[in-house]
């Protein structure tokens, strides 16, 4: 009864030490007395009880907030800077036995990068040369994460926090630029304003017939509006050369 009793004890030790079950995300790392084996996974796992230790590895992609940084720029303006670092473990092997707590390890290298590429920009760069900037911590932190078996798949800046002074510097300048495009627009417009009455005067230069349809068309235009209001209108004098010219011709008759 006793005997019984203890094999079924055994038995029940037995599997719940040596059976394991991995999700497909996941990976086990297997040491036989101290030495590693193999990474094994997903699916069930049979390990040998006292023996065998399996560390699990998550496979998944892993977005990870890195923290705001003091960041003295180029050009000496000092800002704080925080950013978003998207990895992967690729080799669980080297995640476990190349460095000790792996996440740890990429959070203070992803802080330490992030300020010394930043450092070495200017402001401007950092505001306008993003894609850049993301581009250049994202080789630098994937070439040193390489040796523990993990991929840095982006790195995006997050946020600029400028000091008020360099804000109120920087909004005076937009405005000051927006001001500079208004003007540059308006006096384009003037010139062209200009050629197309300097075109225009030539056209009547030599057509002085125009102008006169010009005039009845604004007179209709005027009579069209019904306004009450006295308009003085000037007439132009050319309608009435070919009545002087025949009084003058009559005089000189006499």
């Amino acid at each position: 009864m006793f005997a019984a009793i203890a094999i079924i004890i055994l038995v029940v030790f037995f599997l719940t030490s040596a059976i394991r079950i991995l999700n497909e995300y996941e990976r086990g790392v297997i040491f036989r007395l101290g030495r590693v084996i193999k990474a094994k996974g997903p699916g069930l796992i049979i390990l040998i009880p006292v023996v065998d230790k399996m560390l699990k590895v998550s496979m998944r992609l892993v977005a990870m907030d890195v923290d705001p940084q003091d960041v003295i720029t180029r050009d000496n303006v000092s800002v704080k800077v925080n950013a978003v670092m998207y990895y992967r473990v690729i080799d669980p092997i080297k995640a476990i036995v190349e460095v000790e707590n792996f996440n740890y390890a990429v959070s203070q290298l992803a802080q330490t990068t992030l300020r010394s590429v930043c450092g070495q920009a200017e402001l401007d760069e950092l505001l306008s040369a993003r894609e850049k900037i993301n581009l250049q911590l994202q080789e630098i932190l994937d070439t040193h994460t390489d040796p523990w078996g993990i991929k840095v798949a982006t790195v995006e800046l997050k946020h600029i926090d400028l000091p008020q002074e360099m804000q109120r510097s920087m909004a005076k300048q937009a405005e000051a630029e927006r001001e500079r495009r208004a003007k540059i627009i308006n006096a384009e417009g003037e010139y062209q304003a200009a050629a197309k009455l300097a075109q225009a005067a030539e056209i009547i230069e030599k057509k002085p017939m125009a102008l006169q349809l010009r005039y009845l068309q604004t007179m209709r235009e005027m009579s069209a509006e019904q306004n009450t209001t006295t308009t003085i209108f000037p007439f132009p004098m050319d309608l009435f050369r070919p009545l002087l010219k025949l009084m003058d011709n009559e005089k000189n008759r006499d």
